[in-house]
């Protein structure tokens, strides 16, 4: 069934790995951690399989391979790595500063990372103020909501005041694409950040985005598109 044109007048943005190239570094920081308790992985078999995974639930998959309960500090190590590493390392996925400059809808950001680690590199390389204060962090929460559960989406689409088709969501990862569909808002699959991989976009399309992108340059028309097609249920 054809759904009613509705003018999208949000875009939600993920952090890392569409704002932000910061995947593979983060998977690297993990798996320095991990790695002292003999986890041998790359960082880009680490993305395709964890990318968009909340880092307590990866520590879970952690225990299961190694068949043990980690340290009680190991998340405390992992995040102090995550936050040091991405801070100094991730560069700004290209155009996501000019492709802001274009848009005439609102903007703002939900993701599954805490609010100091956007902060510091989204400052770093001059996004910081074109979003805040609209930075969500699943961490926000109490206890926090992660992707796929659509709380975040949900939280920003009631600090503007909109309905879900009213936003379009632009996710890297099935997690995010998750949390968008249950949320009801339009979703686009974005796969030009470094630790993208072969099946990626056929995982996006499978998991629920409308269509996937490559460059964010591309990002201003496909919304057009999206106001004046409703899309199908």
């Amino acid at each position: 069934m054809k759904v009613p044109m509705t003018e999208i007048q949000l875009v939600i943005f993920d952090c890392d790995g569409v704002l932000m190239d910061s995947e593979l570094v983060a998977a690297a920081a993990e798996l320095e951690v991990y790695s002292e308790f003999g986890i041998e992985m790359d960082p880009q078999e680490f993305c395709e399989r964890f990318a968009g995974k909340d880092s307590a639930l990866i520590k879970l998959d952690m225990e299961k391979e190694l068949g043990r309960t980690l340290p009680d500090d190991t998340m405390k190590k992992v995040h102090a790595s995550v936050d040091a590493k991405c801070g100094l390392e991730a560069k700004i996925i290209k155009g996501a500063d000019t492709v802001l400059d274009q848009l005439d809808q609102a903007r703002c950001i939900c993701s599954n990372g805490p609010q100091l680690k956007m902060k510091h590199m989204l400052s770093r390389v001059g996004l910081y103020d074109k979003f805040r204060p609209y930075i969500f962090s699943a961490k926000d929460f109490d206890p926090p909501k992660h992707k796929p559960e659509p709380d975040i989406i949900l939280k920003a689409l009631k600090e503007f005041e909109l309905q879900p088709l009213q936003a379009i969501v632009v996710e890297d990862s099935v997690h995010g694409i998750g949390a968008a569909r249950t949320a009801g808002t339009r979703v686009i699959g974005f796969t030009g950040a470094s630790h993208t991989y072969p099946k990626h976009a056929d995982e996006l399309i499978d998991a629920g985005a409308e269509t996937v992108i490559s460059r964010l340059s591309e990002l201003p028309a496909i919304i057009d598109a999206f106001s004046a097609w409703g899309g199908m249920e």
